[in-house]
């Protein structure tokens, strides 16, 4: 596998990050557990965990599920950090060899950039439509998170799966909204 350009991912997620409002935090998120804290929470844990996957280091258990009450002074700037960091590290061919940790999950290391992938481009959505702010998609980058999510058998109606029952979209719709479509989501969700 050539490496992903997360790039223009991230710097997407970093400036929809750097855009939430203070009094924007306590809103509904396309997540139905979540408000907009908890979500960047979520999103501030996963550029780390997925750093540290891509160079094989250590991801304390337990991080995953993200609580708003976690966000200290200076969160912004933190997340930002860490997408950057994101970027850089899954730019090193080396780190699709082999296998690697995803949360407390072995798996090869081709599909955890994947999944990181998917959690940046898929989580960015959310956040900008929790938020009022655009969003900008790669194409490419759409097109591999798709590919990935539609490698998962779609659950029953009544099942949540690994992303919940996928919504139907029009079969000439955008690969976006394929894709939010695929992962559980309402394309047209709005707050």
């Amino acid at each position: 596998m050539d490496p992903l350009d997360f790039g223009p991912a991230t710097t997407t997620m970093a400036r929809l990050v750097t855009g939430v409002r203070d009094d924007q935090l306590t809103a509904p998120t396309p997540c139905p557990d979540y408000t907009v804290a908890d979500l960047v929470d979520h999103i501030r844990v996963l550029a780390f965990a997925f750093t540290e996957s891509a160079r094989r280091g250590d991801v304390p258990a337990g991080q995953g599920r993200g609580d708003g009450s976690r966000l200290e002074t200076g969160w912004r700037d933190e997340i930002a950090a860490h997408l950057a960091e994101l970027t850089d590290a899954w730019r090193d061919p080396a780190a699709y060899d082999g296998v690697t940790m995803a949360g407390p999950l072995e798996m090869p290391a081709e599909v955890a950039a994947l999944v990181a992938m998917n959690e940046v481009v898929v989580h960015g959505w959310d956040l900008a439509r929790s938020t009022g702010q655009r969003f900008d998609v790669d194409g490419g980058a759409a097109a591999a998170c798709l590919g990935f999510v539609e490698s998962f058998e779609a659950p029953a109606d009544d099942e949540g799966g690994l992303f919940g029952p996928r919504v139907a979209v029009p079969a000439d719709a955008d690969v976006l909204v394929r894709l939010i479509g695929a992962t559980g989501r309402d394309p047209s969700w709005t707050p």
